[in-house]
């Protein structure tokens, strides 16, 4: 017996080209224009468009439409100082509630991070979503038995948010061998300072973790200014 897949719905499309790029900050985003473009339909496009705004993701204003968030150095400081607080705090509690169990999930996430394949181009979109996706897997592995629902729903909200602009760097294609090395080590360090509970190394290498993606992202903001 054959399984289908459900269909992407209009908010999930827009949602992932938001997220991944394909419909860049600043763009307008026209009801026909997008329907001409993916096929989802008016009514369903309208109505992700008014959820996307509920987001964040998408900036509407009286008689001129809507359009994608724009991104800012503002935007950047603010998203990542607030990163780092809310990371730092359901780090710190799943450290002191995580298993076994969750010590090995972290590792697997490491594991399968760390072979996955760069994009080899600003057109390289299908590695550059899966190397995404198991970046934001990673991340969340590390946090996830950290006993709030609600520090979680901000930490999702966050990296959504944050994903706009790492993105900026992936699809930029302007990451060396040497950096990705450099990242590779960063996530290694940061996972077996979890798993040993050293909190306050651990806490220490998210912060600039965290902190040297907006730096690079920072310099690709000001060099295409």
């Amino acid at each position: 017996m054959a399984f289908r897949m459900e269909p992407v719905t209009a908010y999930e499309k827009l949602r992932t080209e938001i997220l991944r790029g394909g419909l860049k900050p600043g763009e307008r985003l026209r009801v026909s224009e997008l329907n001409g473009k993916f096929q989802l339909g008016l009514t369903p496009i309208r109505e992700a468009l008014v959820r996307l705004s509920s987001e964040g993701l998408v900036v509407t204003e009286a008689n001129r439409g809507a359009r994608v968030r724009e991104t800012s150095l503002a935007e950047l400081h603010d998203l990542t100082e607030t990163r780092q607080k809310i990371e730092a705090w359901c780090l710190e509690r799943a450290m002191e509630k995580g298993t076994k169990v969750w010590e090995a999930d972290v590792l697997r996430h490491l594991y399968l991070l760390n072979h996955a394949e760069l994009p080899e181009g600003p057109d390289d979109r299908e590695r550059e979503a899966e190397w995404e996706r198991l970046h934001r897997a990673f991340h969340f592995s590390l946090v996830h038995p950290c006993g709030s629902d609600w520090s979680l729903h901000i930490w999702n909200m966050l990296v959504d948010q944050t994903e706009r602009y790492r993105n900026l760097r992936l699809l930029t294609f302007r990451t060396s061998r040497s950096k990705v090395e450099m990242m590779i080590e960063e996530h290694e360090n940061i996972a077996n300072a979890v798993i040993k509970r050293d909190t306050a190394k651990a806490l220490e290498l998210m912060h600039s973790h965290l902190q040297n993606t907006a730096t690079a992202v920072e310099r690709i903001l000001i060099a295409d200014t």
